[in-house]
């Protein structure tokens, strides 16, 4: 099972849309959110995150349900993507510290090195974040900074949104046909 971790950095858009590739592929996955994530989700995309567990059938957890079986290094995780990651939470994790239930599924899938990627959005980034980063990294981390390509030729903030997405789908092992591909046989 995949946990997806909404906090309140902007990128909600990124998050609504991974939802719905996973649960257009039938993904067992949940969501744990924070306060100000569910928030910042429902002024950028204009849904609760809640109505889109009713519509699209995963399991929503409070950040500070830490009696949740998620909390648990035993639980079996396939991966955690936390999308957008404020550096809030990135400092937490780097440093270990487990203060609600995202923190700890992130802390615990470093300790069991199972995949965690956190999907930084906001900028610019200073030497504190940057050390943060590389702490994380070490740790076992994936950092991907939501930074859209343009070789897509995108038209829409859709395309942005999806290739992002495409970007995460891909470290989960995920085909997508979100955006073209770079193609190296035109040179």
């Amino acid at each position: 099972m995949l946990v997806i971790g909404i906090t309140g950095a902007s990128g909600a858009p990124y998050a609504k849309r991974l939802l719905e590739e996973l649960a257009s592929r039938k993904l067992r996955f949940s969501v744990v959110s924070t306060e100000m994530g569910r928030k910042i989700f429902e002024i950028e995309t204009g849904v609760t995150i809640d109505s889109l567990s009713n519509k699209l059938g995963f399991r929503h957890f409070d950040s500070g349900e830490l009696d949740s079986p998620l909390a648990s290094s035993g639980f079996p995780l396939s991966g955690v993507i936390i999308v957008p990651c404020s550096l809030k939470r990135l400092s937490s994790i780097s440093m270990g510290y487990a203060n609600d239930l995202l923190d700890r599924i992130a802390v615990n899938s470093l300790r069991t090195k199972r995949k965690l990627v956190l999907v930084i959005r906001e900028t610019p980034i200073g030497e504190i974040e940057i050390e943060n980063m590389l702490r994380a990294s070490r740790a076992g981390a994936i950092i991907m900074p939501a930074s859209p390509g343009f070789y897509h030729r995108p038209r829409e903030v859709e395309d942005l949104v999806n290739f992002v997405v495409g970007k995460i789908l891909e470290l989960l092992n995920l085909e997508h046909e979100l955006y073209e591909r770079w193609r190296y046989d035109e040179y």
